[in-house]
């Protein structure tokens, strides 16, 4: 379970619906469903760069609120022994179906996590986690670099898209919430979105 193992003892303090998200075992995936209540990007003339990246399930260019969407977080072991969580996120807009995909292992001695984000990888980026006061889980990205095959470029820091996440547990409604903004230093907003959403048995 690579999100106890970074958190260490904070991991106890998170809310428990959240703590029995984050227990990805190879055995014990966890699936999701709900709605995605809006979705936004960024300026006009950044939806090319967008829709390119759909080829790699990555960003997209579609907006919206109110959008239907699923996730679903699986364990496997890689062949150097290291546990990989991957993250498949599906948004079904009304005439198209977008995907935002990607592969988590851990650094250990960094104690963070390597997050290789698109199918195949297209940007790499180091995780922070931690724990808000109120038992949330907060994630923020660091450094990141493009991938290109074997070659892998460090992007400039006003060049990259900062990624801040904020997942909570709605008890009220008995729903996971979840927050996303990817903002650029100059560009400003790229993607965010905000949902909620609960876990099924599949």
């Amino acid at each position: 379970m690579i999100y106890k193992e970074i958190l260490g003892e904070d991991f106890n303090r998170l809310h428990p619906k959240l703590q029995d998200r984050y227990s990805i075992a190879l055995n014990k995936p966890f699936h999701g469903r709900g709605t995605m209540l809006s979705i936004t990007n960024g300026k006009s003339w950044l939806k090319p760069i967008l829709k390119l990246a759909v080829r790699w399930k990555f960003l997209f260019p579609e907006e919206g609120s109110n959008i239907p969407f699923t996730i679903r977080n699986t364990a496997k072991q890689l062949p150097n022994g290291e546990q990989e969580i991957y993250w498949e996120r599906t948004f079904y807009f009304q005439h198209v179906t977008r995907q935002f995909n990607a592969f988590m292992t851990i650094d250990a001695k960094r104690m963070l996590v390597k997050d290789y984000l698109g199918e195949p990888n297209l940007i790499y980026s180091d995780l922070n986690f931690s724990v808000t006061p109120e038992g949330n889980l907060q994630i923020q990205s660091g450094a990141q670099r493009l991938l290109f095959g074997k070659w892998e470029i460090p992007i400039p820091n006003l060049l990259e898209g900062k990624v801040a996440v904020l997942e909570g547990y709605d008890d009220i409604n008995d729903l996971y919430t979840i927050q996303v903004n990817i903002r650029n230093p100059i560009l400003g907003r790229v993607m965010a979105y905000e949902g909620r959403f609960m876990s099924e048995q599949l």
